[in-house]
């Protein structure tokens, strides 16, 4: 009987190395693979980590004012908005793209600080953020209703154009950019 087991198992024993094979390879794919993999599709490599300025209202408006001389592109957002996930690569991109030549804002609005670093770690960016849980800093520039919303502050830091709803491609928002943001 004893033999009978040990043709059996030598039978068997292809299968269980490609079981386990197979086993170890879904266990790799489910666990989000190596730590040398390549970063998700639109995000920046070697991007700060978030930052959020704090003083709410009076601290965007006033950033805006110091930053008179060049043009600046302010994206509310919250991680919990669908649209907002979706276009948030394309600021990422012209951010790359821009750099020096216009000034990026984000406003986190109606959200929590975690969920809200969970997504910039999700899709970083080099700019800074300002919270904002009660709409208050969006108030100051329109857009309190629309997610996501975007202004447009021209050179002289006045507000040109405020952008209700997402974009649908990178190539509405640069076209935006290079109308409103001068």
């Amino acid at each position: 009987m004893g033999s009978a087991i040990l043709r059996r198992v030598r039978r068997l024993a292809p299968f269980l190395v490609v079981i386990l094979l197979v086993g170890g390879l879904l266990l790799v794919l489910l666990s989000g693979g190596s730590d040398d993999e390549p970063a998700p599709s639109g995000s920046v490599q070697n991007a700060a980590p978030a930052r959020f300025l704090d003083g709410g209202r009076e601290a965007f408006e006033e950033r805006i004012a110091s930053e008179r001389g060049q043009p600046v592109v302010v994206n509310k957002w919250a991680s919990w908005c669908g649209p907002c996930r979706y276009e948030f690569p394309f600021f990422q991109s012209q951010e790359r793209k821009r750099s020096g030549d216009v000034v990026f804002l984000g406003v986190n609005s109606n959200d929590n600080r975690g969920d809200a670093e969970d997504f910039l770690a999700e899709y970083p960016v080099d700019f800074p953020h300002f919270e904002d849980p009660q709409l208050e800093v969006a108030a100051s520039f329109n857009a309190v209703q629309a997610f996501p919303a975007t202004a447009f502050y021209d050179s002289k830091g006045e507000l040109a154009y405020v952008h209700q709803g997402g974009y649908p491609d990178e190539k509405k928002l640069a076209a935006d950019i290079d109308r409103y943001a001068r």
